[in-house]
């Protein structure tokens, strides 16, 4: 007798297809091209929003797209700055970005944007036309195998190879993108698919035998934590993005403040918790506050909610908080002991998860704890310099900070700009702190910048960057001037790639190779003009606060305001390569003994 088949993934696809196609009846079924189903399904799922360029493999959508009123199409200058704006409009609003691009080299375009959701667990939904089916494989015109190319950095991906299939695949896409730990999905779709007829059901339900994310905690893994927590003497939360992802900044703020427990927060978890509550020792980690990386490395009890260890956080593994036990809660069981080794794994929602444990927690007696965390707070405050005629980076962000009252949403490029931004800005409200964390992607900052504003119009969304990062998505301003997009571009300009000059100036001996641009920036007033923008530019602190009380009257679309800082400020506390977080150093001449 022959074994039973082994049964595959692609076996229970099909079943699941099978039972929808059983559970709709005849007369529920409506047929339509693959472009017209497309539309209608995005439109049935809530989507409102898509990012876009367009080409010969999607023009059966844009046609689709030319008599559509329910969803709004805005036209990016680059598919990788498309996807970038959808992943700001992503983290602004916690619903999935959507991102349409063409065949071949549109497909490849948004490997960036792809890798830098997936690396901070963002959901998106990535459209790529393909060529038809029978030339697949040949080599043909702008003929890419993006699934292939995108495997490692997407959550999921589906190459549609039969019309009937594509509204399915387009439901599970939105749901895979944005349940369990939400991340990128791209649905590669055939320009014959667009074309050709298919079924259109209209049926929501989603199920996917396969994927089911755990998302209630263990009880009795919770209840050890509890009781850890309870017999701490040092106890310390450190919270990641997790907290915004699981949208549980409440009950965290809940159980921080009940227990009266520090709360040091991840560069993605800014504004999972308040900044003006007594528990916040803002940021740790490489450029983090002097106090949070101590009190991560004193700690006897460590509460890791929704975050994943990362070697910008730990410095080095050895060395990384070696005298507490601790607790994670995560809904990625893989990401649980792959970095640091756990006492208490707790697999599930972290919105579900934190007031159980709240509630099982025995408030602990931490006075001395709270002693020594304020001694190191006195002694080694975030550093500013003194105020004089020129204008500081920390000083930049501070006075945008109480301009826009900390209400903003502030979206950065990578560097020493967005570590100032992190440090001196106060974040008090979730996804207010829009940045690229794990991949660093500079040229990030503008377009996603684009999509928050896009996602939020009631909010002000100031963009700070430097003038390397900026560089790297300007022509985007024609997008913002299109739309009367109103955003607020501080560009932090001193002439270099700051966090590189700052590396060479500390590590390679001050030898700036190809870091400084000197006088080779362009005159970034007159690159806004020039697009149709507003442009301004200080000198002075004076000038600044003058230029900033302006930029935020003007509404109807984007305003360049360069800001020409010191050039040779570097970022400090600062946890050397190599470093454990409790060997920090806070100045050129500790760097450079």
């Amino acid at each position: 007798m022959k074994p039973a088949k082994k049964q595959t993934a692609s076996d229970n696809r099909s079943t699941y297809l099978e039972t929808v196609k059983s559970t709709v009846p005849d007369e529920d079924v409506s047929y339509f091209n693959g472009a017209e189903i497309l539309i209608k399904t995005l439109t049935d799922i809530g989507v409102d929003t898509v990012f876009g360029y367009p080409g010969g493999a999607v023009l059966p959508i844009y046609d689709q797209l030319f008599d559509c009123h329910d969803i709004n199409h805005y036209l990016i200058r680059h598919e990788q700055a498309g996807t970038h704006a959808a992943d700001g409009y992503a983290r602004a609003t916690g619903k999935a970005g959507v991102v349409l691009a063409t065949s071949g080299p549109g497909g490849t375009n948004t490997v960036t944007g792809i890798a830098t959701a997936a690396m901070d667990s963002i959901p998106l939904v990535v459209l790529t036309g393909q060529v038809p089916t029978g030339v697949i494989g040949n080599d043909a015109f702008q003929e890419a195998d993006i699934v292939g190319i995108t495997r490692p950095i997407t959550k999921h991906s589906y190459l549609v190879r039969d019309v009937n299939e594509l509204e399915h695949c387009l439901r599970e896409a939105f749901h895979i993108a944005t349940s369990g730990r939400p991340g990128p999905v791209l649905v590669d779709l055939p320009k014959d698919m667009l074309n050709t007829e298919g079924r259109y059901t209209g049926k929501k339900t989603v199920q996917i035998p396969s994927y089911k994310p755990t998302t209630q905690g263990h009880y009795t893994q919770i209840a050890k934590a509890a009781k850890m927590l309870s017999e701490a003497k040092k106890p310390l939360i450190y919270a990641g993005g997790g907290v915004i992802l699981g949208e549980a900044w409440e009950e965290l703020t809940a159980m921080a403040e009940r227990h009266n427990i520090p709360v040091t927060t991840t560069l993605m978890g800014l504004g999972g918790f308040p900044e003006t509550k007594s528990q916040s020792l803002g940021m740790l980690g490489m450029h983090g506050t002097w106090y949070a990386n101590m009190a991560i490395s004193d700690c006897d009890v460590l509460l890791c909610v929704g975050a994943r260890f990362d070697d910008r956080v730990t410095g080095r593994l050895d060395g990384f908080s070696q005298n507490s036990r601790k607790i994670h809660i995560d809904i990625d069981p893989s990401s649980i002991g792959k970095n640091v080794p756990t006492e208490v794994p707790i697999v599930g929602d972290v919105k579900q998860v934190l007031p159980v444990m709240d509630k099982m927690i025995k408030s602990p007696s931490i006075d001395e704890w709270w002693d020594q965390i304020h001694t190191w707070q006195k002694e080694h405050p975030l550093k500013v310099p003194k105020a004089d005629d020129k204008i500081y980076p920390q000083h930049m962000v501070k006075m945008i900070s109480e301009i826009t009252h900390g209400n903003a949403i502030v979206v950065t490029d990578v560097g020493q700009h967005q570590m100032w931004a992190a440090q001196h800005y106060q974040y008090n409200h979730p996804r207010s702190w829009i940045s690229s964390g794990g991949l660093g992607t500079m040229g990030y900052g503008f377009p996603a910048a684009i999509g928050a504003a896009i996602a939020c119009p009631d909010r002000d969304v100031v963009c700070i960057t430097g003038d390397g990062g900026f560089q790297m998505s300007s022509y985007e301003l024609m997008t913002a001037v299109e739309y009367k997009i109103p955003i607020k571009i501080a560009l932090m300009n001193n002439s270099c790639l700051g966090m590189v000059r700052q590396w060479q100036q500390l590590f390679y001996k001050n030898r700036t190779s190809y870091s400084v641009f000197g006088k080779n920036n362009p005159d970034f007033v007159k690159m806004a003009e020039c697009y149709g923008a507003v442009g301004m530019r200080a000198t002075t602190p004076a000038e600044m606060r003058d230029v900033l009380e302006k930029a935020m009257k003007i509404d109807d679309g984007p305003v360049m305001m360069d800001f020409r800082v010191v050039e040779t400020e570097n970022c400090y506390p600062m946890v050397p390569s190599g470093a454990a977080l409790d060997e920090m150093v806070e100045s050129d001449e500790e760097a450079q003994k």
